[in-house]
C-alpha cells in the first residue's frame, strides 16, 4: 500500500481528499492539529471498506522547527512515503491596508513556509526510495486575484512557482510535482462569502455551478496515479470554468 500524507486532512477539502484516496487504496496519513468527528467517521468508513487506510497524526504545521522530527516519525511508523498533498492553509479576508501584520505573517507561515519545509524533508525520503508524487493545493487566486484576498493570493501564487521549479529540480530522480488550483468550493475557507456572492461566482462560470470537494479530490487522485506518470510541473484548475 502506497502511503500518502495529506495536510489539513481533518475537515473540508483536506478531509475530502483523504477520504477519496483511502477509498482508492492508498494508505493515507491525515495531518491536522485536532481530530474532528468528521475525520473519525471517515476513519471508520475506511476500516469498513478495507481498500485503503486512513490514519490521523496530530501536528501543528506552524511549528516549522518540529517538521524534521515529524517526518522522521512518519517514516518510522508508516514506512516509505510515496505521496504528499500540501493542502493545509488559512485565509483572512479584508483590505490589505487594514489587515493586522500578525494575520499576514500567519498566512505566509502556514500557506507558504510550512509546505516548502515539509516538502524538503519528505522529498528526501522520496529520493532515497527512487520516486514519489507531490501535489500542492494552490488556488485560482494565485493567478486571477480577488479583492480582499491579497495576502492569501500571494501565498497561493508562491505555491505555483514552487511547484514548477521543484518539478524541474527533482523530476530526473523520479519525483513528479504538480499543483491543483481549485476555484470557489463550499468549505470553511469560503464561509465568509454570502450565498449571493457564491451565486454570482457560479453564474459567471462556464458550467454555471461551483466545483465540489470531490471534484478537486478526483484531480489529486489522478495526479498521484499511474495515468499521470508523464505529468509534472502543471497546475490544472478545478473551477467549473470560472477562469475560462
Amino acid at each position: 500500500m502506497l502511503n500518502v500524507i495529506v495536510t489539513g486532512g481533518s475537515r473540508g477539502l483536506g478531509l475530502g481528499i483523504a477520504r477519496r484516496l483511502a477509498a482508492g487504496g492508498y494508505g493515507v496519513v491525515a495531518l491536522a492539529r485536532k481530530r474532528t468527528d468528521s475525520l473519525s467517521a471517515a476513519i471508520e468508513e475506511a476500516e469498513r471498506r478495507q481498500t485503503g487506510s486512513l490514519r490521523f497524526i496530530s501536528f501543528d504545521l506552524s511549528d516549522i522547527d518540529g517538521i524534521p522530527a515529524l517526518v522522521r516519525g512518519l517514516k518510522k511508523e508508516f514506512g516509505a512515503l510515496y505521496g504528499l498533498v500540501n493542502n493545509a492553509g488559512i485565509a483572512f479576508d479584508g483590505a490589505l491596508a487594514l489587515m493586522p501584520d500578525a494575520q499576514i505573517a500567519q498566512q505566509v507561515r502556514l500557506n507558504t513556509l510550512a509546505p516548502i519545509v515539509l516538502t524538503k524533508y519528505v522529498v528526501r525520503a522520496m529520493l532515497a526510495a527512487g520516486g514519489g508524487r507531490i501535489v500542492n493545493i494552490a488556488s485560482i487566486m494565485g493567478f486571477t486575484g480577488y479583492s480582499g484576498l491579497a495576502a492569501y493570493g500571494a501565498t497561493k501564487a508562491s505555491l505555483i512557482g514552487f511547484t514548477r521549479s521543484l518539478a524541474r529540480e527533482v523530476g530526473r530522480m523520479g519525483v513528479n510535482v504538480n499543483a491543483v488550483a481549485p476555484g470557489f468550493v463550499r468549505t470553511e475557507m469560503t464561509h465568509g462569502l454570502k450565498d449571493e456572492q457564491l451565486g454570482q461566482i457560479a453564474r459567471r462560470s462556464a458550467l454555471h455551478h461551483l466545483p465540489e470537494i470531490d471534484d478537486v479530490a478526483s484531480a489529486v487522485e489522478f495526479l498521484l496515479g499511474d495515468g499521470a506518470k508523464s505529468i509534472t510541473g502543471t497546475v490544472p484548475t478545478v473551477d467549473a470554468g470560472n477562469t475560462a
